[in-house]
């Protein structure tokens, strides 16, 4: 039996995050009935700056820093992140303590007409943050407009229903974390339009030498959606990846012990992609994505990254 009898979760302030930290509470109080949880919601550098590109803005962590400052100055337990927002490296004495089990990892196409992406007219103005999702866009639809298009998933809906857009790409996870996924035109299926590494899956983050806490949360862990993750991280690391780099990673477990990943590295214009599948043991997922982006790195991709430095 633990002692700590109170927790406290660090979330940002937005209605998703507060969502999926809320999620978290509820789990840990179903484990833990005696403990007194709160969420402890902050403002992140990432919401301060809504309106503009996320490849424009420096840095890395946009969206974890302050939440990882309160972790470290000892004002959270443990932070709730999507875990496509965290960065490869995490700030030095903290550690994922856990991921929990993927929502759907897809993105999705929302458009004003419900055409689906084939659908869509020559020269729509598609609405998206990500440089991800603008290449793969390109390279299927080169004939469309992207713009950039940043706000929490109800200022990026009123933003489509206002007319400024007439289609936006979002994340399926969120949506549905959310019950609006009546507004979803199209699934853009994994074969041909990859996420981003982590997406869908919501990360734990706490003191690494918090030993009690470690043990605490690992009845929140999900191990193959840790393993899955683990590999699209890896491979996102190699090639240095962050918000300002178009990279998309995407494992999943074909069986108890084999994993599947695929990865792709693009010009932000669609013009050339350069993509990779590896099958290999769940044991060395990270070891996996490693020779995942290396193989990347040697067909072209290097290339790209540097157009980008």
């Amino acid at each position: 039996m633990t002692a700590r009898k109170h927790l406290r979760i660090a979330t940002r302030k937005s209605p998703l995050a507060y969502w999926q930290a809320n999620a978290v509470k509820v789990q840990l109080e179903k484990h833990y009935p005696f403990m007194q949880i709160e969420l402890l919601p902050l403002v992140t550098e990432g919401d301060r700056h809504l309106e503009t590109s996320l490849n424009k803005l420096e840095g890395k962590g946009l969206f974890v820093k302050e939440l990882e400052k309160a972790l470290l100055n000892g004002d959270a337990d443990i932070a709730v992140h999507s875990m496509k927002d965290v960065p490869m490296d995490l700030a030095k004495g903290l550690t994922l303590t856990a991921i929990c089990e993927r929502e759907d990892a897809r993105d999705v196409l929302i458009s004003r007409s419900g055409k689906s992406l084939n659908q869509l007219p020559s020269g729509a103005c598609v609405g998206s943050s990500s440089l991800r999702r603008q290449s793969q866009l390109m390279a299927l639809r080169p004939d469309l407009t992207v713009q950039v298009l940043r706000g929490n998933v109800g200022t990026r809906l009123e933003k489509l229903a206002a007319g400024e857009y007439d289609a936006i790409i979002l994340a399926a996870a969120g949506l549905i974390r959310l019950q609006k996924t009546n507004c979803i035109s199209e699934y853009l299926e994994t074969s041909y339009f990859l996420p981003a590494p982590g997406q869908g899956a919501l990360g734990v983050e706490g003191r690494s030498d918090d030993s009690e806490l470690l043990s605490l949360m690992a009845v929140l862990n999900h191990k193959p959606t840790y393993d899955c993750v683990m590999a699209e991280r890896a491979l996102s690391r190699q090639l240095g990846g962050s918000c300002q780099v178009p990279i998309a990673a995407y494992a999943e477990c074909l069986s108890n012990t084999q994993l599947r990943l695929r990865g792709l590295v693009a010009k932000p214009d669609g013009s050339l992609l350069v993509k990779v599948e590896k099958h290999g043991s769940i044991s060395e997922a990270e070891t996996l994505g490693i020779a995942a982006a290396r193989e990347l790195l040697v067909q072209g991709a290097d290339r790209i990254l540097q157009d980008l430095s």
